[in-house]
């Protein structure tokens, strides 16, 4: 079933498993350590690099709201659309729309150079999320 939701795609990041050496995995969206469930609507396909970067965290601070550092969760690839949080760029980066979007971005380390230069290879061989 979250293959299947996912388009085999990383459902943070949208990096689709072809393009990605390692298999893609199975996440708690809220962890176990919070009370998240087993069940489908807490799950979600993760790449490796969002999987480890992600860890448990449900929440984190949004990068427009420094210095006051407001607390924002994360995006929920099962409660929350990716369109409506988050843009693709014509550089290749992934920008936030939204506290959470903005949030994602900056803990999942969505623009890391080596992301950003795969994610243009994919774009100029037609890929969009």
């Amino acid at each position: 079933m979250v293959r299947r939701c996912s388009e085999n795609a990383c459902e943070y990041c949208k990096l689709p498993q072809r393009a990605s050496v390692l298999a893609h995995q199975i996440d708690h969206i809220i962890a176990r350590q919070h009370l998240g469930s087993d069940e489908d609507d807490n799950l979600c396909l993760c790449c490796l690099r969002c999987n480890l970067k992600k860890g448990p965290n449900i929440a984190t601070t949004d990068p427009a709201q420094h210095p006051e550092y407001q607390i924002v969760a994360l995006f929920h690839p099962r409660r929350q659309l990716w369109q409506d949080h988050f843009e693709l760029r014509e550089d290749g980066r992934i920008e936030g729309l939204t506290a959470e979007g903005r949030a994602t971005v900056r803990l999942l380390d969505f623009n890391a150079e080596e992301r950003l230069q795969l994610r243009r290879q994919l774009m100029s061989e037609g890929w969009r999320p």
